[in-house]
């Protein structure tokens, strides 16, 4: 795979670990950090930071019923055994040597469904948050996505192949964030087709009546 040209900004590293991400977004820059050794590290280097600031921190003490609260709150957990969670059926398949990012390992990911000529779509669910509005587009090589705009941000890696949206190409581990400031008509370089896991939160604007619907069909 070819060296990643585009990563997270640090905001989107630091978001994560200070619960600060909503579960879709969290899901594709987790994506992202697992295979890029680049954020990895950057990850990495703002947890050891973070644990040094806690360890500056002047102790505090808990409030005098804290200890009696919780141990009630344990007695209150019911005893009974509940059947452990079913795992998530297969996958859709993925082009020879592409593999699922291990993140989505428990995810729900509905079979590839037709969208256009060389064109699919598929549902990602997460298990501790189902209306999470993440989800995966594989697009034929030399086709391209109708010209939009957000009302939010999209978030989105590149699992494999390459698009270009005007501004850059972004390839096989490289990651994009585009929010209202951006309309951009990303088209898949030939060669190869193109398969990215985004997260959307707000709406996709497409331009266009048919665009919108193709949104609306996709849930973007």
């Amino acid at each position: 795979m070819k060296t990643i040209q585009h990563h997270p900004d640090d905001e989107w590293l630091l978001a994560p670990a200070a619960g600060r991400l909503d579960s879709g977004a969290a899901l594709v820059v987790g994506a992202h950090v697992e295979g890029c050794a680049h954020c990895r590290a950057r990850v990495a280097a703002f947890e050891s930071v973070g644990g040094a600031l806690l360890e500056t921190l002047e102790p505090a003490l808990l409030a005098p019923e804290a200890l009696a609260h919780t141990l009630a709150r344990i007695d209150d957990v019911p005893t009974s055994r509940t059947a452990p969670a079913r795992p998530p059926p297969p996958k859709p398949p993925l082009p020879p040597g592409i593999t699922w990012p291990r993140v989505m390992d428990d995810c729900r990911v509905t079979r590839w469904r037709w969208l256009g000529p060389g064109m699919y779509w598929s549902r990602a669910t997460l298990p501790h948050d189902s209306a999470a509005n993440v989800f995966l587009l594989r697009i034929g090589a030399g086709k391209c996505l109708p010209r939009h705009t957000h009302s939010e941000v999209e978030l989105t890696q590149v699992l494999c192949g390459a698009f270009d949206d005007g501004r850059a190409t972004f390839s096989q581990g490289d990651f994009d964030a585009a929010d209202g400031s951006i309309r951009h008509q990303p088209v898949v370089r030939a060669g190869a087709e193109c398969i990215c896991l985004a997260s959307v939160r707000g709406k996709v604007l497409f331009d266009g009546v048919i665009a919108r619907l193709f949104g609306a069909m996709v849930g973007m």
